[in-house]
C-alpha cells in the first residue's frame, strides 16, 4: 500500500501548495465556528529570581483574534469548589487559533512579546460573550505526528484568571473598566523599574530605629526596651 500521490506527493511531509490550502481550510473552519476573542500578552514588570515567580505584572494590548472554543458544551475544570478562603471558582477552557492568524494580528502588533514564536503561559483570553478573561497555562504546538509534515494551529490550555493587582492599560474599556474597578486606582510600576535593589528597600532605616530601642550587646543579647 501507499500514501495517495495526488495528495501527498508519494511522500509523507506533503508539498508546499498541499500545506498551504489544508492552512486556509482550517483557517476557513474557524472564522465559521469559531468566535472574536481578545489576546493580551503579558509585560513582566518585576521578577522574583529567588522563587521564579512574576511578582508584578502588566498588559499594555488587546489584540482580536478569531479562535474556537473546543469544550463547547461548558466549561472544564473543578466548577464551584469551598476553599479556605471562601468560594473558588476554577473553570478552565481550550481554545484553537490558527498558528498564521496568530502571527498575523498578535506577533505583528504586539510590543514585548514573552514569546515571538508561539503563545506564552502568562498570556491571557479575553471572552466577550461572557466577560471572562482565562489565563493561558500550557500551549500545545509541537506534536510527535504532523498532519502534511507541519502545525496549523495552537492549542491554548486556559484556566479563569485570578486577578491581583496587575495593572491593565489595553485601551478596551470593557477589560480596563472591569480590572481597574476591581483595583479601586491605577497601579503605578514605575518605581519597580530601578534595579538597585537599596532604592527599595528600607533596611538602613529600620535598623537606625532599630539600634535607639533595642540594646543587643554582649551584657544583654536579648535587648531592651
Amino acid at each position: 500500500m501507499a500514501v495517495n500521490k495526488f495528495f501527498q506527493s508519494g511522500r509523507s511531509i506533503g508539498t508546499t501548495s498541499e500545506q498551504r490550502l489544508y492552512e486556509d481550510l482550517v483557517i476557513e473552519a474557524i472564522k465559521i465556528h469559531g468566535m472574536d476573542l481578545y489576546v493580551i500578552p503579558r509585560t513582566v514588570v518585576k521578577h522574583d529570581t529567588v522563587f521564579g515567580e512574576d511578582v508584578l505584572s502588566q498588559y499594555r494590548n488587546a489584540i482580536p483574534v478569531e479562535m474556537y472554543l473546543e469544550n463547547f458544551e461548558g466549561w472544564d475544570g473543578k466548577g464551584d469548589i469551598f476553599a479556605k478562603f471562601g468560594i473558588q471558582v476554577v473553570d478552565k477552557a481550550t481554545f484553537i487559533v490558527s498558528k498564521r492568524r496568530w502571527e498575523e494580528t498578535v506577533r505583528e502588533n504586539a510590543s514585548n512579546l514573552q514569546l515571538n514564536n508561539r503563545p506564552a503561559e502568562g498570556d491571557l483570553v479575553y471572552f466577550p460573550l461572557t466577560n471572562s478573561t482565562f489565563e493561558i497555562m500550557k500551549v500545545h504546538a509541537d506534536k510527535p505526528f504532523f498532519q502534511l509534515g507541519t502545525y496549523f494551529v495552537f492549542t491554548l490550555e486556559c484556566q479563569l484568571f485570578q486577578y491581583s493587582s496587575e495593572s491593565f492599560t489595553t485601551g478596551i474599556p470593557e477589560i480596563d473598566d472591569d480590572f481597574l474597578a476591581r483595583n479601586g486606582n491605577e497601579l503605578d510600576f514605575s518605581n519597580f523599574l530601578i534595579t538597585d535593589s537599596d532604592n527599595l528597600a528600607d533596611n538602613i532605616t529600620l535598623q537606625d530605629e532599630a539600634d535607639e530601642v533595642l540594646d543587643f550587646t554582649r551584657l544583654n543579647p536579648f535587648g531592651e526596651v
